[in-house]
């Protein structure tokens, strides 16, 4: 976006004095703000900017090109998640090899993610994104290869999609701890925003697009749609400055001891161990999308089976990106770990909402509501790990981190469809939202440093 030798140098001062403040410290912040002066921060609170999306992060062109990045490969990745299992389902006419191909690329991505926080805390960040934005592209390349070729193998599309899953797994922890070298700490909760609003965006967009581009261009090339984006991606990550490790960690070698430190440095700030427990309590006890076709062909049946499946499925990202286009109403709370609390419970209360339903529409609208509470409980809980944490540590953080957003969501899977066998579904959904609430106000009153945590 930036044309000028001039915008370009910005990009490097910015974040060289953002490094200088050494983690969790928001006094050194970067480039001049334009909202310094409190006349200037009163005028950018009035009017409808109270409450749409905070986009100061964008004015610092090293985070501006990181996310518009962004924009080109959440949809393009939607169009490779929508593909493998299409193909597979096409070859075997099996769901279950669907759910194979699912676990074996989960496998891959917790091990690596793991690994790769590691990695992150020991090397320039920076090469790192090159290197793995470098190799998922190549596999998407391989996936129009097979494609095209009329290979027609499970095995060979369950390989390319574990060594997918490797690279995205050695690539988010990089990307996530990068964002606070490259924003002031006081600017993470609107850089999260930002970051979190474009991806559920994707979620809606991109498997709408699939369904549309597969009939007219076929379905070997969406995986070179989604290559193509990608090289948008390793040019915007060439374009930022160089993020080596603040301190002198870059000579000590990324192994599972690593791991395993980053794993006690949780266990020893209680408000990082914490906002996982929140994340997992919201996801394991509260996400029910195995549900959703039961519920579609059951209690929606009268409004079209195919028709209510797609709006369950929807509804939650929708209301995401709602949320994040209203970021500005809860962007600057300072009150970062309360702000975890009272959206978890939010979301609780929506997915109890949900299960109570026996209208479509309600039912749409309580889990839109969910996913507006989903996008809060991001927004904190992914500034807490960047500003918690020192910075040779956040690589480790969001490798965890990682694990956990990919995890929970199957755990529930295997929770809810169970339960909704032995109770039925509107029951487990009404149940599993229950138990949200009244966990998320036991962790909260069982430990005061969460609800404290500026």
């Amino acid at each position: 976006m930036d044309t000028s030798k001039s915008s370009t140098d910005g990009a490097d001062s910015g974040t060289d004095s953002t490094s200088a403040g050494g983690a969790g410290s928001g006094s050194a912040a970067g480039p001049a703000e334009p909202d310094e002066t409190a006349g200037a921060a009163r005028a950018e609170r009035t009017g409808w900017r109270r409450w749409a999306m905070d986009t100061r992060p964008l004015r610092r062109p090293a985070y501006r090109r990181l996310w518009s990045s962004t924009i080109v490969t959440a949809v393009g990745s939607q169009l490779t998640a929508v593909a493998v299992p299409k193909q597979i389902y096409d070859i075997t006419g099996s769901s279950a090899w669907v759910g194979y191909a699912s676990l074996a690329g989960l496998v891959p991505l917790v091990v690596f993610a793991l690994w790769g926080g590691a990695v992150a805390d020991s090397m320039d960040r920076r090469k790192l994104l090159l290197i793995t934005n470098s190799g998922i592209a190549v596999t998407s390349l391989l996936f129009w290869i097979q494609a095209v070729t009329g290979l027609e193998s499970v095995l060979v599309l369950m390989i390319l999609l574990a060594l997918q899953q490797a690279f995205f797994g050695l690539n988010s922890p990089a990307r996530n701890a990068s964002i606070a070298r490259l924003v002031p700490e006081h600017e993470l909760p609107a850089a999260n925003a930002l970051g979190s609003t474009v991806m559920q965006t994707g979620l809606v967009a991109g498997p709408l697009l699939a369904g549309a581009l597969i009939p007219v261009i076929g379905l070997g090339e969406l995986y070179l749609i989604d290559s193509l984006a990608l090289c948008v991606t390793v040019w915007a990550v060439m374009r930022l400055p160089a993020l080596p490790p603040l301190t002198g960690s870059a000579a000590r070698r990324a192994g599972w001891r690593e791991v395993a430190a980053g794993f006690r440095y949780i266990a020893l700030h209680k408000v990082l161990l914490l906002s996982f427990l929140a994340d997992i309590i919201a996801m394991v006890l509260g996400m029910p999308r195995a549900l959703f076709p039961q519920l579609a062909a059951e209690t929606y049946a009268p409004y079209g089976e195919g028709l209510a499946l797609g709006l369950l499925f929807a509804a939650i990202p929708i209301g995401a990106v709602i949320g994040g286009l209203m970021s500005g109403t809860f962007s600057r709370a300072r009150r970062h770990g309360l702000m975890v609390i009272v959206a978890v419970m939010a979301w609780g209360a929506a997915i109890t909402g949900f299960g109570l339903s026996g209208s479509l529409w309600v039912a749409v609208a309580f889990l839109a509501a969910a996913g507006v509470a989903d996008m809060v409980s991001m927004v904190f809980r992914g500034a807490i790990l960047l500003s918690a944490a020192t910075d040779e540590m956040r690589g480790r953080m969001q490798g965890v981190f990682t694990v956990v957003v990919a995890g929970g969501p199957r755990l529930a899977d295997v929770l809810h469809g169970t339960a909704g066998s032995v109770l039925g579904a509107r029951a487990a959904v009404a149940g599993g939202g229950l138990l949200v609430v009244v966990a998320m106000a036991i962790l909260a009153v069982a430990a005061p440093a969460l609800r404290r945590y500026e």
